[in-house]
């Protein structure tokens, strides 16, 4: 891409390279509902295997889709960014049927490290979850931009 890139399609084009080589959240039926710089948003439908032993949602798949938003979220600047350090808040079960949605926005991104809070929601808007990531950017890129090789 030539140095006039727009953000939005630097953005854009780091998800579809990122979803492309993205087995586990492909795997588990997310969709890339939505992403811009420093923001993404994800959705995943509950399914009867994704119950836990009290019938409700297994906190590990919702800690996964609030993950894989805030990994989209903060690789959306064609730099190498990976989590450093990840928090989550269970507020409410989700349940069989479904569609969480989780939308991660950045809060901080100072030198090689970032901020991203992500809200997990149910259809009804009910929050489900609450996340917190702390990312590091490392050296490569998503794609030969600059002069620079990928």
């Amino acid at each position: 891409m030539s140095e006039d890139v727009t953000a939005q399609a630097r953005a854009e084009k780091c998800a579809a390279l990122m979803m492309d080589k993205d087995a586990a959240s492909r795997g588990l039926g997310m969709h890339l509902d939505r992403v811009a710089p420093g923001m993404a948003t994800l959705s995943m439908q509950v399914t009867p295997e994704m119950l836990n032993g009290h019938g409700i949602c297994h906190g590990g798949y919702i800690f996964t889709l609030a993950d894989s938003a805030f990994a989209f979220a903060c690789n959306t600047y064609n730099q190498l960014t990976v989590a450093q350090q990840n928090q989550i808040t269970y507020l409410a079960p989700g349940k069989a049927g479904d569609r969480l949605t989780a939308t991660a926005l950045e809060v901080a991104r100072i030198g090689r490290s970032g901020t991203y809070d992500v809200t997990v929601s149910n259809g009804a808007g009910t929050m489900i979850a609450l996340f917190r990531g702390l990312s590091r950017t490392i050296k490569g890129q998503h794609f030969p931009e600059n002069g620079d090789p990928a």
